[in-house]
């Protein structure tokens, strides 16, 4: 039987997810595909850091965290050892990255998967930032060295979109791109929407765990930014970084701006798009007033929805209701297996 050793950046819900699935799919992966995964490192901000050669025990993990919060007792040296070093040192055969995102630059991400990329690791990338700062650079040097450099989880928590463009749309060139892409504002304009404040609504959703501590990047658009930049660079050959889009948020929108749109039979939300003029592209994010009778205006809540245009297909349009973690968690099960396939 195969064996493929996963070193996993990040252990928060997502890792957790992707933790929960492996332990769920272990005996169906080795049945399947006569490949047996161990986790052989862990790095986070807070709870410390694991690493055994051996495999980690999943189990006891997260059994760990669920009771105390924090990792099993571990050496000091494991300890001690940060998400760079874990990139540069430990023996693995695919790096995950999911630390949080860096919306200055994307660069500590990034820094991760150059390490594994020129030791001629695979990556699965969860993180944004790498795709909307760095995608060509990263891209090149994982031909380089033939590695797979996959992400399906960095955008609709694991909805395949990457996936369905590069496996069942080949030879279409993506024109436009369009859709509602951050969950937090399209739950806060429709919590306006309901007489609530703007206060009262994103206390409601962190307590409910939609949003979080500090939701300014959703609010001022620059969380949606970074996922365009990514859809872009990828999808439609561009090279530019969230600093290159125009962005408008929430902030400013009121309940009386509400009431005027629904007046008029429409809704506003935090709309998205990508599309080429006279060989120019051009990439905004901009509440937007749409009709109610409009499919947008059905994605509510923490729902989400994105349409890509092409020359041979015409628009696809893929709405993602209401996502559990489970489903993030999915996209990077699905790059693995994905890379898993291939070895």
């Amino acid at each position: 039987m195969k064996k493929i050793n996963v070193a996993l950046l990040g252990f928060g819900n997502l890792g957790q997810s992707v933790a929960r699935i492996l332990l769920e799919k272990k005996e169906e992966i080795e049945k399947v595909y006569n490949t047996t995964v161990s986790v052989v490192a862990i790095t986070t901000k807070t709870r410390g850091n694991l690493v055994d050669a051996w495999g980690i025990d999943l189990e006891r993990v997260l059994g760990n965290i669920q009771e105390t919060g924090v990792f099993p007792k571990a050496s000091e040296t494991m300890l001690q050892r940060n998400a760079l070093d874990v990139a540069e040192a430990v023996e693995y055969d695919v790096l995950v990255e999911m630390t949080p995102l860096e919306y200055a630059t994307g660069r500590m991400a990034t820094d991760h998967i150059m390490a594994a990329l020129k030791r001629g690791k695979h990556v699965i990338c969860a993180n944004k930032g790498p795709l909307a700062w760095h995608y060509k650079e990263i891209e090149a040097l994982a031909e380089k060295n033939g590695c797979k450099f996959l992400f399906e989880s960095t955008v609709m928590d694991g909805t395949p979109i990457f996936s369905i463009v590069r496996e069942n749309l080949q030879m279409c060139k993506v024109t436009e791109i369009k859709g509602i892409l951050n969950s937090t504002t399209n739950y806060i304009l429709q919590g306006l929407e309901h007489g609530k404040t703007a206060k009262e609504v994103v206390a409601e959703g962190k307590k409910r765990g939609f949003i979080e501590t500090n939701p300014k990047n959703d609010v001022e658009g620059h969380e949606a930014a970074a996922k365009m930049a990514a859809l872009v660079n990828v999808l439609m050959g561009a090279d530019i970084t969230p600093d290159d889009i125009e962005v408008t948020g929430i902030e400013d929108i009121t309940k009386e701006d509400i009431d005027k749109a629904a007046a008029k039979g429409n809704v506003l939300k935090l709309i998205c798009r990508a599309y080429e003029k006279n060989g120019q592209l051009h990439v905004k994010i901009a509440p937007e007033e749409i009709s109610k009778l409009n499919a947008y205006a059905t994605v509510t809540g923490t729902s989400q929805v994105i349409s890509i245009t092409t020359d041979l297909m015409g628009t696809m349009t893929i709405i993602e209701e209401s996502p559990e973690m489970e489903q993030a968690g999915y996209g990077v099960f699905a790059d693995l297996l994905t890379i898993i396939k291939d070895l």
